[in-house]
């Protein structure tokens, strides 16, 4: 018989109810999202942690740093997504947010945030019925992702060529979308509730 046993190794508290948490691509950072407007940045190394609000009475729904570390969003209930510029992260140096953007993405409960592989995109979903597209060069919007069935958008992630979007929604219904035209390639039925998260993972294989 093969048994393992877990040991927690660190305990972070903070104050209201945790949404969300990013780990960052050097693997030594914690990103913490929390109900009460709070993002927490939390070095592993050193148990050293900042905080940084924001925006007023608005809950972190949740957080995402670019594959290169360069670049982190977070989105909260009122819609807004706030973008970073990220700095440091290297050796025992911590990483230092810089604000770059505020995007008023959606106009209700913004849901989930994630940028794509290449880092050339930045997608969020939201309660409004709809998931977003923005180019994260400038952040304008690329595409609005909207099914005519208008349910919540709850979650969603790119392929690894970054040209195609998942997304989950209330309807039941999986889609594959495509992120060019902006429309449907494919849907998967037979849920009988809605679709709330969802896990994708495929890898670009090199002839």
């Amino acid at each position: 018989m093969i048994t393992s046993t877990f040991q927690c190794q660190r305990i972070f508290q903070v104050s209201a109810p945790v949404n969300c948490v990013c780990l960052h691509p050097n693997q030594s950072e914690l990103v913490v999202g929390d109900q009460s407007g709070i993002v927490h940045l939390w070095d592993l190394r050193s148990d050293h942690n900042e905080q940084l609000i924001p925006e007023a009475e608005a809950s972190i729904q949740d957080i995402a740093i670019d594959p290169d570390g360069s670049c982190m969003a977070a989105v909260n209930n009122k819609g807004h997504c706030y973008v970073w510029t990220l700095t440091g992260g290297i050796g025992e140096e911590p990483t230092k947010l810089n604000p770059r953007h505020k995007l008023v993405a959606h106009t209700r409960y913004a849901l989930r945030c994630k940028f794509s592989p290449d880092s050339t995109l930045l997608l969020t979903t939201s309660a409004d019925q709809t998931a977003k597209i923005w180019k994260t060069s400038d952040f304008s919007e690329m595409q609005a992702l909207q099914h005519e069935s208008k349910r919540w958008v709850w979650d969603a992630e790119f392929s690894a060529d970054s040209q195609y979007i998942f997304t989950a929604s209330s309807d039941g219904v999986a889609r594959l979308w495509n992120v060019t035209t902006g429309g449907i390639e494919r849907e998967y039925q037979g849920h009988q509730k809605a679709l709330t998260a969802l896990a994708f993972r495929d890898q670009i294989i090199s002839s």
